[in-house]
């Protein structure tokens, strides 16, 4: 009973802190603990990718830097081992000592002493732990001396483990053999231990044993790793356990690394020795030379956890030690030391009260003055939590204890009691932050510099609720310029929430967007954003034209040049290139509102400001593009909703987001994306939708306004080029944009009207035609005919009849008048198709924005239509060159022939504004790209059985013409049932062919025989390949083409 309390004191104390310990937890392998689950999939294919060079810098970089301890001297112990073999003084067998140590001549004749008989050797214990007959995750090990530096094990852990540096430290300590916990209690314990270690990015370490304490710490992460997913990351779980006390322990022995090395629990056959918990992450095994000794890691993890806890974490500008805190369940006299050390060293402690033993005397009293802490009151509390072993207390165990448990009692500010069902406190994680901020008001900062360091613990444990009860109270007067600092880190480290609670409490964006503060922000993206790769290779071409060393410095103006890119080159650029000799002026300014609200015309939705372009800063619209560029949703809607500019900024958004995303080579943020992109779309349409509501005129005008913020551009035109057309398509907008196409005109006059009019101007005199505007319902003034020209609507409408008028008289002179010298009629086609290279020209150089002639030619010949265009004019230029040479005017007859049918196919660009033929005009253009993919497979048929009937049936034909015709053409006919006569033989006729090959207008006589007038070809088997022929490429393939068009024709035909 003696030897099994003293294990189970050691043990205790092995999960206790020794002098100044401290317990961690983190929420996963990877640095950020709330990003995305494609980040996550990033990192894992990373990972995988080099597995096998880390494993090899392992196997190198830790027998180098990380060493074991070996006994060199055996010394027979009276003691025997449990299977009754003799053992060394250290605990183990002659079996399991090196065989120097079995026959030493150096130490003959002296007693076993460890600093001496004990050395240090590269360790052969690391790499990779699974537990067998477990489904539980792959997790790493390492066996270290009790004597290895804290840095070497914080740089493993770091850097060649992975693990991101925590935001807290959390060390569980108490009982090591198992107890019994209420169920709710337990539940409460498990369900905030590891929500805590979630949300802030902790680190949990314990002792690493499948008992007790630990025990309860692994089984909480197991509930949480089955309930949760993987985008919630992994509670990352470090045991530090004495290596000679470990079960089963020969099977993590891998000289070169276990990669992974199978470790089996197995309780009943332990013994007096304990098994690794299972649920565990991590494991350092710190290894003194013997065997059966509890508590040896209790230094080391002492060490371990004090260097921890000094060391700085820095996200977003703001830097904070690591802090720590000490959780106790349960507990021993062990337990009660721990407790008692890191209380004096300043490290809060939350005691669960209802756990038992240590943490239920101590939560007794804790609410008691210290004077009534008497000894009579510590031995009546002992007595009944510890009515086991309470007979096993002396006299002085008592009185020491009293003095323990009074010190304690005495700096409450560190002392946090859970009690479960306590208003304000029903969860532990809400309990170990609590304490974690008590205790930092009484250290080391006082007045502002106090508020502020709590502050940063709650932005860096990501808990907003904690700083809504504990910070943001009316002990403080928080100055909005007090926020900025942590306003940047919540930014930069994707916190909405804190964003939020940071404009509740009075930032103000307009004090806190500045130049440096962006960028800070930018220097800040992640390094797998893709705007950050697209910034990269800004810089990059900048300093290749500038012969530059040194990457140039980022400014703002780089930013600018990806964000027209996103944005389209109808925007302006939002921070342009600032002049050397003044800095650029940084101040807010309420966007211009510039409105054309008569007259409205299509060229107005594309116009712009002209003038002197100043830089100033839109802290909304920075901070959203910001966001947005990221994919940061819940933080985009926060600033957005900020924005005075809502829809233009909705859409904008939206275009950017589109954008990213046709570029964004991770599908899992592609798809985000263009969520996101829908998203603000949506979002757009409900601003606009609530505007139209309440005032149908001024929304409308909303559309048209030019927003200095954005580019001096227009909602409209960005919904355009984003290609919102569920926005577009909006019931005000259509209204809109259909007063538009009329003009002046009244919406409610018929087409046919237009055209009489149009035919007949005389008629708009008689009041046939009405308009909108009063001043010109009068019926002889001249301004009817200005208006009525002037309509969208008409003009449209003129150039389709002038273009058909075109058509016609092309026509006919093609087929009635093409002389050898050009007519009337033919000089006025001439005039008409200068006047079309004239407008192509025009689109062409038009240049409003400055984008240079590369630019407008690469946006030019972008567009199919344009291309067809240009192809039309060329080719007649061609046929006309001919035309007007003698020798080759039948050549040019056939050219402009051709060149008319491109002329024709222009009709379908001109009709797609049709509601009826323009989605089917769409319909056509998608069936022409499903056709070129179906030709592939039907030349496959076409020319295979060409070839063969060809070769069966025609000998050394050498004619190339009548090849291809054999080959190609008939076979292609016979897809629509122009089967050849003489394929079966049954209209075979000699009268029909050439036998020699002679005549250039008859096919070359199949084989026939010595008669030369009956075929000698198997007809059983050409009429066999005909049949095979049909049925694959007249049934197969021509109803997939018919069933691919179907699928086009599904397609909703909104436009």
């Amino acid at each position: 009973m003696e030897s099994l309390d003293r294990r189970r004191t050691g043990s205790e104390q092995e999960e206790g802190f020794g002098v100044q310990s401290r317990r961690a937890t983190d929420l996963g392998m990877v640095p950020n603990l709330r990003r995305s689950n494609s980040s996550l999939c990033k990192s894992r294919r990373f990972l995988c990718s080099f597995s096998s060079e880390k494993q090899e810098n392992l196997s190198s970089w830790i027998p180098e830097n990380i060493k074991k301890k070996e006994c060199v001297y055996f010394v027979e112990s009276s003691k025997l081992s449990d299977a009754g073999k003799v053992v060394c003084a250290c605990g183990y067998t002659h079996e399991q000592h090196l065989e120097v140590a079995i026959k030493p001549h150096t130490f003959q004749g002296k007693e076993w002493d460890p600093k001496k008989h004990v050395q240090e050797m590269p360790t052969d214990a690391f790499g990779d732990i699974v537990f067998t007959d477990l489904s539980q995750k792959v997790g790493k090990y390492v066996r270290v001396s009790q004597d290895t530096p804290s840095s070497v094990i914080y740089q493993l852990m770091t850097q060649h483990w992975g693990l991101d540096v925590p935001n807290l430290l959390i060390s569980v300590t108490g009982g090591a053999k198992n107890f019994n916990m209420k169920l709710r209690l337990k539940s409460i314990f498990r369900r905030g231990l590891v929500k805590v270690a979630q949300t802030t990015g902790a680190w949990i370490i314990t002792g690493g044993s499948h008992t007790g304490v630990m025990k309860q710490v692994g089984e909480a992460v197991r509930d949480f790793s089955l309930s949760s997913s993987c985008k919630e990351g992994e509670v990352i779980t470090i045991g530090v356990a004495t290596w000679g006390t470990i079960h089963n322990r020969e099977g993590l022995i891998h000289p070169m690394g276990g990669f992974p090395a199978e470790y089996m629990l197995d309780e009943e056959g332990q013994g007096n020795l304990t098994c690794l918990d299972s649920n565990h992450s991590h494991f350092i095994l710190v290894d003194d030379g013997t065997h059966g000794q509890y508590g040896v890691e209790i230094p080391l993890r002492t060490k371990l956890e004090k260097f921890i806890s000094e060391q700085t974490k820095e996200r977003g500008g703001v830097a904070i030690k690591i802090p720590i805190v000490c959780v106790v369940l349960e507990g021993g006299p062990g337990t009660l030391h721990t407790i008692y050390n890191a209380i004096n060293n300043g490290t809060p402690c939350v005691i669960v009260e209802g756990s038992g033993r240590v943490a239920d005397v101590i939560a007794q009293v804790a609410t008691l003055p210290v004077s009534e802490i008497t000894i009579s009151l510590i031995q009546q509390k002992l007595s009944i939590f510890f009515q086991e072993m309470f007979e096993t207390f002396t006299e002085n165990q008592i009185v020491e204890w009293t003095k323990k448990i009074q010190d304690i009692v005495r700096r409450r500010q560190l002392l946090t009691i859970f009690r479960e069902g306590k208003d304000g406190q029903q969860d532990v994680d809400v309990a170990i932050l609590q304490a974690l901020l008590k205790a930092s008001r009484s250290q080391d900062h006082f007045g502002h510099e106090n508020w502020d360091h709590q502050l940063k613990l709650a932005v860096a444990w990501n808990r907003v609720d904690i700083a809504r009860s504990e910070i943001f109270t009316d002990e403080w007067q928080w100055k909005p310029a007090d926020l900025h600092p942590m306003m940047t880190a919540a930014l930069i480290s994707n916190k909405p929430e804190f964003v939020r609670l940071f404009l509740e409490n009075g930032v103000r964006l307009k004090e806190f967007v500045t130049w440096d503060t962006l960028l800070c922000l930018y220097e800040n993206l992640e390094p797998s954003c893709l705007f950050h790769s697209k910034l990269q290779k800004v810089l990059a071409e900048e300093q290749r034209l500038a012969y530059a060393s040194a990457t140039p410095r980022l400014h703002m103006h780089h930013v600018a040049q990806v964000l027209r890119e996103l944005l389209g080159d109808s925007t302006q650029l939002l921070y342009p290139r600032p002049r050397y000799t003044d800095r650029p002026r940084l101040s807010m300014t309420v966007p211009h509102i510039k409105l054309n609200v008569q007259g409205v015309s299509l060229r107005s939705l594309y116009k712009r400001s002209t003038g002197h372009v100043t830089f100033t800063i839109d802290p909304v619209r920075d901070l959203l593009i910001w966001a947005v560029i990221q994919n940061h949703r819940e933080l985009a809607g926060i600033i957005w909703a900020q924005s005075q500019d809502c829809t233009a900024a909705a859409l904008a958004c939206s275009k950017i987001l589109k954008e990213l995303s046709k570029e964004e080579e991770d599908t899992d943020s592609s798809e985000e994306m263009l969520a996101l992109a829908d998203e603000f779309e949506h979002r757009a349409i409900g601003v606009f939708t609530e505007c139209y509501r309440k005032d149908e005129e001024r929304a409308q005008k909303l559309l048209v306004r030019v927003s200095e913020a954005w580019g001096k551009t227009t909602c409209l035109q960005l919904a355009l080029e984003a290609k919102d057309m569920k926005f577009v398509s909006h019931g005000g907008i259509q209204a809109f944009l259909t007063k538009v196409w009329w003009g002046q005109l009244c919406v409610d006059n018929g087409l046919w009207r237009i055209i009489l009019c149009m035919l007949a101007f005389p008629l708009l005199f008689t009041g046939f035609i009405s308009f909108r505007e009063k001043r010109l319902q009068a019926l002889c003034r001249p301004a009817r005919v200005r208006a009525f020209f002037n309509a969208p609507v008409v003009i449209f409408h003129m150039n389709i009849l002038s273009y058909f008028a075109f058509l016609c008289l092309f026509a006919y002179v093609l087929m009635v008048d093409f002389q050898p010298s050009p007519s009337w009629c033919e000089y006025l086609i001439y005039l008409w198709l200068f006047s079309l290279v004239c407008e192509e020209t025009r689109q062409l150089f038009y240049d409003p924005d400055g984008c240079g002639l590369m630019k407008m030619a690469s946006l030019y010949f972008s567009d199919f239509w344009n291309k067809l265009d240009v192809g039309a004019i060329l080719l007649f230029i061609v046929g006309l060159t001919c035309r007007l040479i003698p020798a080759t005017l039948y050549p040019g007859r056939i050219i402009l022939s051709l060149d008319f049918i491109m002329f024709c196919l222009r009709l379908m660009h001109i009709f797609t504004i049709s509601k009826t033929l323009g989605p089917k005009i769409i319909i056509v253009k998608r069936m022409m790209k499903d056709v070129f993919f179906f030709l592939f497979l039907l030349a496959v048929w076409v020319v295979s059985f060409g070839v063969a009937k060809q070769a069966i049936l025609i000998h050394n034909e050498s004619r190339v013409d009548w090849i291809f015709r054999g080959v190609v053409y008939h076979s292609y006919l016979t897809i629509f049932g122009q089967i050849p006569t003489y394929i079966d033989g049954v209209n075979f006729s000699m009268d029909q062919c050439s036998p020699n090959g002679t005549d250039p207008y008859k096919p070359k006589c199949p084989e026939s025989d010595w008669t030369g007038q009956a075929p000698a070809f198997p007809e059983w088997l050409t009429v066999t390949l005909l049949c095979l022929y049909l049925l694959f490429a007249n049934i197969l393939l021509l109803n997939l083409l018919i069933a691919m068009f179907k699928l086009d024709c599904c397609v909703p035909q909104t436009f």
